[in-house]
């Protein structure tokens, strides 16, 4: 673990990723203590320019405090990229492993189920399947789980192709031990650190799928998030620049940090090939 952490932190912009992105689990972790009201409450007069009568970054059309939204949206951002990617994690991983490890007409079958989604734009298809199942939290998830799991299908496959004709796996094999414990217990765990590493683009990329739809009038009406701020904003930007600025720059910084992340978790878990960047 010190090894690991070590490596991590040679990486500088790894280290501000870090820190951003715990500053925003931290904004999401205190947005009902450091903003007690709804944020769908009126707190100002309407387009309050930021730090005018104690509204630290303006008021929206309505009145609310910009502020609010973004610290109680980022909870749900957060939560969205976070259940989705897991989400997508569990399908690609599960029909990823099974594929490589099977090999023959699974894979086969398998792959060809996982190109026919792959050939279909991501984005249309998230907008197609929110629109079907009506503009709610449980339905943007599952739109961008389902849009998600392609790429990690293929990298885990790949990671357990490589590993299948391992010392360690044939020696399980020789033992008698059963395909599903060896697959569980023997090759997945050697397979991981790719996918932590896109694990953390993955949420990166759900956040933004999210505010996307929530700008284009597809998110859930119900709460507040990110991309609803922008959205929100865009009609009036050039009179309310702050609406759609400031949670444009919590999306920002927020994607910036995992990607950030994400480039430190390769370096730290993968070092011959940050050694041969370098």
């Amino acid at each position: 673990m010190m090894d690991f952490w070590r490596r991590f932190r040679r990486n500088r912009g790894a280290v501000v990723g870090l820190c951003i992105l715990v500053l925003v689990l931290l904004l999401s972790a205190t947005a009902s203590l450091l903003f007690p009201d709804s944020p769908w409450d009126m707190a100002a007069a309407p387009f309050m320019p930021p730090g005018e009568m104690g509204m630290l970054l303006g008021s929206d059309s309505l009145g609310r405090d910009v502020a609010a939204g973004i610290a109680h949206g980022a909870r749900i951002s957060l939560l969205v990229g976070a259940v989705s990617t897991a989400a997508a994690l569990l399908i690609g991983v599960t029909l990823g492993a099974i594929a490589g490890y099977a090999g023959g007409i699974v894979d086969d079958a398998l792959m060809r189920f996982t190109e026919f989604f792959q050939t279909i734009p991501s984005f249309v298809f998230a907008i197609l399947l929110v629109a079907i199942f009506s503009p709610s939290i449980g339905s943007i998830v599952f739109a961008i789980a389902v849009v998600s799991w392609p790429p990690v299908a293929r990298v885990v496959r790949a990671e357990v192709l490589s590993l299948r004709s391992r010392e360690f796996v044939q020696a399980a094999e020789v033992l008698g031990k059963a395909p599903l414990a060896i697959l569980l217990t023997d090759v997945l765990p050697n397979a991981l650190s790719p996918i932590i590493v896109l694990s953390s683009l993955m949420v990166a990329t759900a956040i933004l799928t999210e505010s996307a739809l929530s700008f284009l009038g597809l998110g859930d009406p119900n709460l507040m998030t990110w991309g609803f701020l922008i959205g929100a904003g865009r009609s009036v930007i050039r009179i309310a620049w702050w609406m759609s600025v400031f949670p444009g720059l919590a999306i920002f910084l927020t994607v910036l940090a995992l990607n950030l992340v994400g480039e430190g978790l390769s370096d730290a878990l993968n070092p011959r090939l940050a050694r041969r960047r370098a």
